[in-house]
């Protein structure tokens, strides 16, 4: 870095310089990075005020968390300065973040499971002069913070049993313990109901009116809207502009993402459902460590139709789609399709499914839906290479097959439009689409999609939405799994609740609210949450 330092007390804010550096919290000036050939960070300039909540918002591959990554010490800039408090330093580690009063919650969770939330929150600070009246001192401050911040949870509990809100809360108040005064939160909500994100909400406005400074990565442009004071957009690596939250919209802020304008909402007719397709009976899953994750689930979806299940990650909905589409063996239940029972169970349960008509895209591309290191065109025909389109038997028509990859590159608009690339080089909302156009561009009677923009540039999401209305309007019934509210009241012509393994309601997306659906997610029946 241009300037070197290796001061790695704390400074004090009161001593920070006056004129215009005594505004700043963090000043990041010229920051580059590389890895390889890959320029993350251009000449990236960023100023976040003291005592504000900053958004950075920007497609994957914009350079966000490698910006913040070498902010908090995981990384080290190739060139460039920055300061805290109007201070240079040349941040080392995340020890040396900490130092300075700079932490971070990650996406996901740093929390030793088998431990209590007292026991994670010291850990690693055990050599700390925090630590220097015993662990009941320590107590003490995790519950002041925690009653200061509205931040309450029970120091002695084990993280495996809390809630994933709970286990966000010790995030935070691991960060406040050892004494941040600058938080950075990276997409903190993908995991929340929407009460808990609005409980988030105002512990944040809580620290912005103690004086503390808020870095937020998110690319859900209404929580900038709602929450922050300034947010900054990134493309490419570069940072394209600053701006005040006041004076910009949603719609501004995803053109600058982009470099285009973006259809932010759903356009789509009314739906105009046909016979039943898809039923579900009484299907119970129950995992390898003998948990129960789906418990009785019975549901129908008709053809010309979009069925969503709303949810929190971790209440069953994996282990339902994976069940449903025959990768998972349910212990009890059934699955038909326009009526006939399908034999999902077994090692082959999967290739029935798709043989009797279903289609799956899963929720982890990575782990189920590519070979990361196979060309383009082999993930095209992952899953169908035995089909006559492909050869006959063992013999594989790999020109066909390459053909076929072609004419998908082009149909769903696959960047960068080259066949023999190796799947790991595509974004990932690229991958998405080499998986969606496998899916979905063939005869089929059921589409069941899991997650379909998880991780996906914002862009992109306005395409994979497009093609999933697409299917339902050309009569398929569509099963949708998405932790993303937003998306599901958008895209659903009908939304299921699910909640520790059970259906616990079914709304109207015309109609329900964003509270009443929040509340089911909680585990309110759908009578309490009416009320």
């Amino acid at each position: 870095m241009s300037e070197q330092t290796t001061n790695t007390q704390r400074p004090d804010p009161a001593a920070a310089p006056s004129g215009d550096n005594g505004d700043w919290a963090i000043e990041l000036e010229k920051i580059n990075k590389s890895f390889g050939p890959v320029h993350a960070n251009k000449d990236i300039d960023l100023k976040v005020k003291r005592g504000t909540i900053h958004g950075i918002v920007g497609e994957n591959g914009a350079g966000k968390s490698t910006l913040m990554s070498i902010l908090y010490g995981f990384y080290t800039a190739d060139s460039g300065t920055i300061r805290v408090n109007g201070v240079p330093h040349a941040i080392t580690d995340s020890r040396h973040a900490l130092a300075l009063g700079i932490g971070m919650v990650h996406q996901h969770f740093m929390l030793v499971d088998n431990m209590t939330v007292l026991e994670n929150v010291v850990l690693g600070a055990e050599d700390s002069p925090l630590l220097n009246k015993t662990l009941a001192h320590a107590r003490s401050q995790l519950v002041e913070l925690g009653r200061e911040y509205s931040l309450e949870v029970d120091p002695d509990a084990l993280i495996e049993n809390i809630s994933v809100g709970q286990q966000q809360r010790v995030e935070i108040l691991k960060a406040l313990f050892r004494g941040a005064d600058t938080l950075i939160l990276d997409e903190p909500t993908g995991v929340l109901t929407p009460a808990e994100a609005d409980h988030l909400f105002r512990v944040l406005e809580t620290l912005r009116a103690e004086g503390k400074t808020v870095i937020l990565i998110t690319h859900k442009l209404r929580e900038i809207m709602a929450i922050t004071d300034e947010v900054s957009v990134m493309r490419g690596g570069e940072m394209v502009e600053t701006l005040k939250t006041s004076e910009t919209n949603p719609e501004e802020l995803a053109e600058l993402m982009v470099g285009r304008r973006v259809l932010l909402r759903v356009e789509k007719e009314p739906a105009n459902p046909g016979d039943i397709v898809l039923e579900v009976e009484n299907l119970s899953v129950t995992d390898r460590m003998g948990v129960q994750r789906v418990k009785s689930v019975s549901f129908s979806v008709r053809a010309g139709e979009i069925v969503g299940i709303a949810g929190v990650a971790g209440n069953g909905q994996t282990e339902l789609l994976e069940a449903i589409s025959g990768i998972a063996d349910p212990t009890s239940g059934v699955v038909k399709i326009k009526g006939k029972p399908l034999d999902i169970r077994g090692d082959d349960g999967a290739a029935r499914a798709r043989r009797a008509g279903m289609a799956h895209v899963p929720e982890d591309r990575h782990r189920m839906g590519l070979v990361t290191t196979f060309e383009e065109w082999e993930n095209s025909i992952l899953g169908y290479e035995t089909y006559p389109d492909y050869g006959k038997g063992m013999i594989l028509d790999i020109a066909a097959a390459q053909k076929e990859a072609q004419r998908r590159i082009e149909m769903f608009d696959i960047r960068p439009d080259n066949i023999r690339l190796r799947t790991a080089n595509f974004s990932g909302g690229n991958q998405q689409k080499i998986v969606l156009a496998r899916e979905m561009d063939r005869e089929l009677e059921v589409l069941v999609v899991g997650q379909p923009t998880r991780g996906v540039d914002i862009g992109a999401i306005e395409f994979i939405h497009k093609q999933i209305i697409k299917m339902r309007d050309a009569g398929k019934a569509v099963l949708l799994v998405s932790v993303e509210l937003d998306e599901i009241r958008s895209l659903s012509d009908r939304i299921l609740v699910m909640f520790d393994g059970h259906i616990v309601g079914e709304a109207d997306p015309e109609t329900a609210n964003e509270s009443e659906l929040g509340m089911m997610m909680a585990g309110m029946n759908q009578k309490e949450a009416a009320q």
